[in-house]
């Protein structure tokens, strides 16, 4: 549990979007690129003021990685089949709920960035009437084994852009792995339970952690 655990830190921590307005997003491969040359840039940059206040990062989850996160389909995801349940209310304040908890949960996974490096797979043709891409990437660690990563992207019809939804390390999904730790909740205590739980888990400090190897 603890190599997967780590797995889905690094997974989680792997800066993989830039400013949407530099960035063309009708490529998933060239987008995955692009991005995560500029984030590491800016997290290498501030990492000065990141160590003196770590809650910058939340900034930096916000500016560099939400404009290329379909949060709500993500969110819908998640809840399943109990989507069917909620109202559009209930719908919006769980997508906005789960909106600042991932924001929260990428700031905090970043406090362990150490330079590590990557390797995206070489641009592929997409065919025109796919939707769904699975991009590869690999985490070059000197203290450990390269860790492959497949990241999912969705393409909206209407605009042909790409966006991320889902990653994916050792088989392990984020968004199977969260639809398995609320599900138990959303059937018995509804999605407004589950809301307020992620309202509280996005309101923690982001706090610097020791590093480890395990």
């Amino acid at each position: 549990m603890k190599f997967v655990r780590y797995i889905l830190l690094m997974l989680l921590s792997l800066p993989l979007f830039a400013q949407a307005a530099t960035i063309d997003k009708t490529d998933p491969y060239l987008m995955m690129r692009e991005v995560s040359q500029m984030t590491f840039a800016r997290l290498k940059a501030e990492q000065p003021k990141i160590q003196n206040n770590p809650e910058v990062l939340r900034d930096v989850v916000r500016e560099e990685l939400l404009p290329y996160i379909n949060t709500r389909y993500a969110a819908y995801k998640v809840l399943g089949p109990q989507l069917k349940k909620t109202s559009k209310q209930q719908r919006n304040n769980f997508v906005a709920a789960f909106t600042d908890y991932l924001v929260a949960s990428y700031a905090q996974v970043l406090t362990q960035y150490t330079d590590q490096d990557i390797e995206i797979e070489p641009r592929k043709n997409v065919p025109a009437n796919r939707s769904i891409v699975s991009v590869r990437v690999d985490i070059l660690d000197t203290k450990r084994p390269p860790i492959r990563l497949d990241f999912k992207l969705r393409k909206n019809k209407k605009t042909n852009e790409w966006q991320g939804y889902d990653m994916v390390a050792e088989g392990v999904s984020m968004i199977s792995t969260k639809q398995s730790e609320w599900s138990g909740q959303l059937r018995t205590e509804g999605v407004d339970a589950v809301t307020a739980n992620l309202k509280q888990l996005a309101a923690k400090p982001i706090r610097r952690e020791e590093k480890n190897n395990e």
